[in-house]
């Protein structure tokens, strides 16, 4: 079998980043403003929403797949939107993969802050509307720890996106899915190199973003 052209591979390379760049934005938008007031509150049924969350977070990918996938088929809840095997219904089941993720850990976050921090800053007469603005920076550290793990999960991902994606080239085939493909071809020198890739990927991006944790720290 011909190896795949270097258009192709920038075509796969692009498409994996189109699916899970969105995917991570949306799960920061929404799970960064969850795990801060979930973290920064105590309440009646706390502990077994922690536990649900605690949950998600080791949820194993392909039953998140089956699940969305049950979603969107045609006599599912949402099988009118038509959105399976598509790039939409891969973004959707990163989302539910990468949230528990970015909830846990910034919950967790604000959970190690002295538990008089509240009360320091109302001291200092700092405004209501800084006290935010402070909290973030206190925990900026774990919240680019959500951000990096995050998106390491969702990068790494193969099982959900299968799933609901169906691999189809051109369309839906990402970087997770064309390696696995070629190993089952037995065309392991062709995954190796898309390994090599998408390894790169995450190296970058990884690198990125622990370049701005570090000197956060410094």
């Amino acid at each position: 079998m011909n190896p795949p052209s270097i258009g192709l591979l920038v075509e796969i390379t692009a498409r994996t980043l189109a699916v899970c760049l969105p995917a991570l934005a949306i799960s920061l938008a929404i799970g960064l403003p969850i795990g801060i007031a979930i973290g920064g509150r105590r309440f009646a049924g706390r502990v077994p929403l922690v536990s649900l969350i605690n949950t998600g977070m080791g949820a194993p990918p392909v039953v998140v797949g089956l699940v969305v996938f049950f979603a969107l088929e045609r006599n599912g809840p949402f099988g009118s939107w038509s959105l399976l095997y598509s790039p939409v219904a891969m973004v959707l089941a990163q989302v539910v993969i990468a949230l528990p993720l970015v909830v846990g850990i910034t919950l967790a976050a604000v959970g190690s802050l002295d538990e008089d921090w509240e009360l320091q800053v109302r001291t200092l007469g700092v405004p209501k509307r800084w006290r935010l603005w402070l909290l973030v920076r206190e925990i900026r550290l774990g919240l680019l720890a959500a951000v990096i793990t995050a998106l390491g999960g969702i990068l790494s991902e193969v099982g959900a996106v299968m799933a609901v994606g169906g691999n189809l080239e051109g369309e839906t085939r990402v970087l997770t899915t064309a390696i696995l493909m070629y190993t089952q071809m037995g065309e392991l020198e062709i995954a190796l190199g898309l390994a090599v890739i998408l390894v790169g990927l995450m190296l970058v991006l990884a690198g990125l973003l622990t370049a701005v944790q570090q000197s956060g720290r410094a």
